[in-house]
């Protein structure tokens, strides 16, 4: 479940926080430049379809993002 406080909007600080944590999550899996493109997608993806950002939808949304990337790079090999 979420580790980041649930807001209405999702700031700049949250969104480093966030980056932070799935980097060191997902280290050895995935390049920073990967986590910080997914946590991008899912901040504007949340947006476009409910209308905001809160921290803990964008967190399940980019964790997400990453676990199905993980599986496609393993089944690639």
């Amino acid at each position: 479940m979420s580790q980041l406080p649930d807001s209405e909007h999702y700031e700049g600080e949250q969104h480093e926080q966030l980056e932070a944590m799935l980097r060191d999550e997902f280290a050895g899996v995935h390049p920073a430049a990967t986590v910080t493109r997914c946590v991008q997608a899912a901040h504007h993806g949340a947006v476009e379809v409910t209308g905001h950002a809160s921290p803990a939808l964008v967190e399940r949304i980019a964790r997400k993002h990453l676990q199905v990337l993980a599986v496609a790079a393993a089944e690639r090999g």
